[in-house]
């Protein structure tokens, strides 16, 4: 598959100093990952438990494996022993299930809480209060780490309002010295994104092409 190493080569080149590419590879084959790895990309995106830890057995150890995707509660302790970074944390009932299986093997997890700011009510995230609130709690978690915001903006054609969705949310993150990690921009808005702060992007379709 010459064609993935070709298209990261591209985006790489139009990615600034600072930003991390995350290969967003759910529903690709392990083959596809490995030709991405053999690139020298090592972060890579997943949003299902199950194909996330069959990956995860199967392909190089030194991968950094994100969860990108809605996590439930019954599946984090499967997770938990190897994951690097978690990005979708909606709920503080989501941050103490981690923080307790994370307990249990004495490994402390780094997360990114998933913000709704999206025009669409079917997007996940939790709302800008439920935020505030959550980040007056962070001292209760022993096993957590929040390291900053993620989201996903609207899906729409109206760059004003992508960029309306990433200002939020960079604003957001910019309130709290702990929330150093941004977490927006994908295939088709990535640019947009990084010059709205983001310093993390998730692609998926512009690497390993339409699935």
């Amino acid at each position: 598959m010459p064609e993935i190493k070709q298209h990261i080569a591209s985006i790489r080149s139009s990615l600034p100093a600072g930003v991390t590419l995350i290969c967003v590879s759910k529903y690709q084959s392990e083959q596809a990952i490995s030709e991405a790895y053999q690139s020298g990309e090592r972060d890579f995106g997943e949003s299902h438990v199950q194909e996330l830890v069959a990956k995860h057995e199967h392909l190089p150890k030194d991968i950094r494996w994100h969860f990108i995707g809605h996590l439930q509660t019954n599946k984090v302790k499967y997770i938990v022993p190897f994951i690097h970074l978690i990005q979708s944390v909606d709920s503080w009932h989501l941050l103490e299930t981690i923080n307790r299986e994370a307990a249990k093997i004495a490994r402390r997890i780094d997360v990114l809480l998933e913000v709704h700011v999206a025009r669409e009510e079917t997007k996940t995230g939790m709302s800008i209060d439920e935020l505030r609130t959550i980040l007056t709690r962070l001292n209760e978690l022993e096993w957590v780490q929040v390291v900053g915001l993620m989201t996903m903006a609207t899906n729409t054609d109206d760059e004003q309002e992508i960029r309306r969705c990433f200002t939020t949310v960079h604003e957001l993150a910019s309130m709290d010295e702990r929330l150093q990690v941004r977490s927006y921009g994908m295939s088709d808005d990535y640019p947009i994104a990084i010059a709205e702060g983001s310093t993390m992007v998730r692609i998926g379709s512009k690497i390993f092409g339409e699935r």
